[in-house]
């Protein structure tokens, strides 16, 4: 489980305590959260979480890099094979998690899948879920990335899958494209959104529809790139 978390302390403790309500007793898991270069007490919350929870590490990013870079650091940092994701806002319920996962392992041997979260009833306000339907419905029509809600948080996916993913600012919104673009495939199942109860939203809806213009651009041309090719013969082993 990797939790990117930028000026979040008041949501450390109930977080940590819901994952592991649903995960606790079911399958052996970790939680890597990662400190985007907080400037409240979220740092002092994480040691102090961490001190009676064993399969609770964190690490800190000295300075502030954005989402997509904790996730990477993230991802990188965690030992398990397969990972799960989740924003550290409150606003994602950690019960899906499981319903995830069970996609996830019932995918054919061998085959890269990544199971996407979908917001089906988003507990925001109007204008936000104005803004976000506006730029899925552009972002899937060029990608064809067949992903209704690519911001969900909750995500689940190989880690050698994302560690061979292009790195860069803001991947994180791209994440199903990029899965495609490998090889793979991209299922969503309907998960539950919460109101916010603590904190503050670190985004503006402008500042992510004028990036999303931007990275989407750059993502076409890098998709037109071809990165497989098909090997016809081999000799040895």
């Amino acid at each position: 489980m990797v939790v990117p978390v930028h000026n979040e302390a008041d949501n450390i403790e109930p977080l940590v305590r819901e994952i592991a309500r649903a995960l606790g007793g079911r399958l052996a898991y970790e939680i890597v959260y990662v400190d985007d270069g907080s400037t409240d007490g979220t740092w002092a919350r994480l040691e102090s979480a961490a001190a009676n929870r064993p399969e609770l590490r964190a690490v800190r990013h000295a300075a502030r890099s954005g989402q997509s870079s904790a996730i990477v650091t993230g991802v990188r940092e965690a030992r398990s094979s397969v990972i799960a994701t989740l924003d550290g806002d409150g606003q994602n319920d950690p019960a899906d998690i499981p319903r995830l996962l069970s996609v996830y392992e019932g995918r054919d041997a061998g085959s890269k899948l990544m199971v996407c979260g979908n917001r089906a009833s988003r507990k925001d306000t109007g204008w936000r879920r104005f803004a976000s339907r506006i730029a899925n419905t552009v972002r899937g029509g060029l990608l064809r990335d067949g992903t209704p809600d690519t911001g969900c948080g909750l995500k689940v996916f190989a880690r050698d899958d994302f560690l061979d993913f292009p790195a860069f600012d803001h991947l994180h919104r791209f994440m199903p494209a990029l899965m495609i673009r490998a090889g793979g495939a991209v299922t969503s199942v309907n998960v539950g959104h919460r109101p916010r109860q603590r904190g503050a939203s670190k985004y503006g809806v402008w500042d992510r529809l004028w990036v999303g213009i931007v990275d989407l651009a750059g993502l076409l041309w890098l998709i037109r790139r071809p990165t497989r090719h098909d090997i016809d013969r081999r000799i040895g082993g």
